[in-house]
């Protein structure tokens, strides 16, 4: 709960934060309602693993649906001054990842301010991308 530089203010409030976010962006690519979750209301380690397991159940479903025809699909935004900003959905889930990749390295630095090993950034080998035969690429 201490705050830290950088991040949200501390290392709950960034898991917090993770979890949050990337279940809102994924709603909302695809035009699904979305609403700020409130801190205060998951204040502890395992109220934000219990937001996680919730909030997966919406976004991975769409993740492992993921294929190349969505790449270019078409998403409007509307701002709140009434322009409207069109990106492809691809943009938006690499910066998605890119948000990830991000606050990964933020804990990293502050699991060595506390002692603890670094949390790792590598997503090699974790099944990312689906390839037909695995088994025989190695």
């Amino acid at each position: 709960m201490r705050e830290r530089v950088g991040g949200v203010g501390g290392i709950l409030k960034t898991l917090f934060h993770i979890v949050d976010v990337e279940w809102s962006w994924i709603q909302t690519i695809q035009g699904k309602p979305d609403f700020q979750e409130d801190f205060s209301l998951h204040a502890t380690l395992d109220k934000v693993r219990k937001l996680d397991a919730k909030f997966r159940l919406d976004v991975e479903p769409f993740v492992l649906a993921w294929h190349e025809g969505l790449e270019q699909k078409r998403f409007e935004d509307h701002l709140p001054d009434g322009r409207i900003v069109i990106d492809a959905w691809g943009e938006l889930m690499r910066h998605v990842i890119a948000h990830q990749i991000h606050h990964i390295g933020q804990l990293s630095v502050w699991s060595r301010e506390v002692g603890k090993p670094p949390v790792s950034a590598n997503v090699i080998g974790k099944g990312l991308i689906e390839i037909e035969d695995r088994a025989n690429s190695l």
